[in-house]
């Protein structure tokens, strides 16, 4: 799944407060700049995960071109008659978050094309923000790589975002004080957005990640409903977990506006994933950045701190 507003993956809506803690900026610049002498295109460059990599580019002095569907500088998935035109000429590497899903129809196909179009542009590398345990992301990665040529290509595979609490679609549900899922008693190893997008710039700027396939998760798992506790207990408030059906949550999202056929998609879809195939945690955030990922705890008192949840 890449991101749109009812998944763990990025959008380009701009939301949230994405400050940047700075951390592994130290030793991305230590493992080398593989591309500093070119810029970096980051697609959806505005959403929750792009906005990071951007202020982690520019804090390297790495040239970034952020790319969004209302921005200066225009790339839309939908559209790709001006991807290269408009964002990917003269550039070097490129961060690729699709939307709305890596999972979804016309996601392969899309993968194919920004490969072709990337390699003629002269793009050397490339980060794709895939998801954790999907069988049909996979399909769409192996687009991309089929399509890259000699480019370098790594995947990076996300668990569910710990910022979907506090900037994604979940964030009304602690503010009310019910969080509605469809997860029931599985347990997740939710992933901090600042350790993934350490990990993306690493591996734009960096050697040695082309061909690597990293699956990232947070150090520890918790079923939706430890996670709600901890978030009330950070909030000072109460947050407990609603276990919904597939279907439940399918009709809720339609009551949100999501189209019929999406909210189907996005029900099935979790689901899926949260049968407990995606529970165990890895190691790879430590193997790429030599440090731990941060814990869920420390992200909801981190997030309390800066007022998420004071509406």
């Amino acid at each position: 799944m890449t991101e749109n507003a009812f998944t763990r993956r990025d959008n380009d809506n701009g939301e949230g407060n994405g400050e940047n803690g700075g951390r592994g900026v130290g030793r991305m610049t230590e493992r080398g700049a593989g591309v500093a002498e070119g810029t970096v295109l980051v697609t959806s460059g505005t959403g929750k995960t792009g906005r990071r990599v951007v202020e982690r580019l520019t804090a390297l002095g790495v040239p970034v071109r952020s790319g969004s569907r209302t921005g200066e500088v225009p790339f839309d998935w939908q559209d790709a008659s001006g991807w290269a035109a408009a964002a990917l000429r003269g550039a070097r590497a490129a961060y690729v978050a699709y939307y709305p899903d890596l999972a979804a129809p016309g996601a392969a196909e899309a993968m194919a094309a920004f490969g072709r179009t990337a390699e003629a542009c002269g793009v050397r590398r490339v980060v794709l923000l895939s998801g954790r345990g999907e069988p049909r992301a996979v399909v769409a990665e192996e687009a991309l790589r089929g399509a890259a040529g000699t480019m370098e290509v790594t995947v990076v595979r996300s668990a569910f975002f710990a910022q979907n609490f506090n900037e994604g679609a979940l964030l009304d549900g602690v503010l009310g004080g019910g969080v509605v899922f469809p997860a029931g008693t599985t347990a997740e190893p939710f992933l901090d957005l600042d350790d993934l997008a350490d990990v993306v710039v690493a591996a734009l700027t960096g050697d040695g990640h082309a061909g690597a396939v990293y699956e990232l998760t947070g150090p520890r798992s918790l079923t939706f409903a430890e996670a709600a506790e901890e978030l009330g207990r950070a909030a000072g408030r109460p947050v407990r977990y609603v276990p919904v059906t597939g279907p439940a949550y399918a009709s809720l999202l339609e009551e949100f506006g999501v189209s019929g056929p999406e909210a189907g998609f996005l029900a099935e879809l979790f689901v899926t994933l949260l049968d407990g195939h995606n529970t165990a945690t890895t190691d790879e955030v430590k193997r790429v950045l030599g440090r731990e990922p941060k814990d869920f705890s420390v992200f909801a008192r981190e997030a309390a701190g800066d007022g998420a949840w004071h509406g």
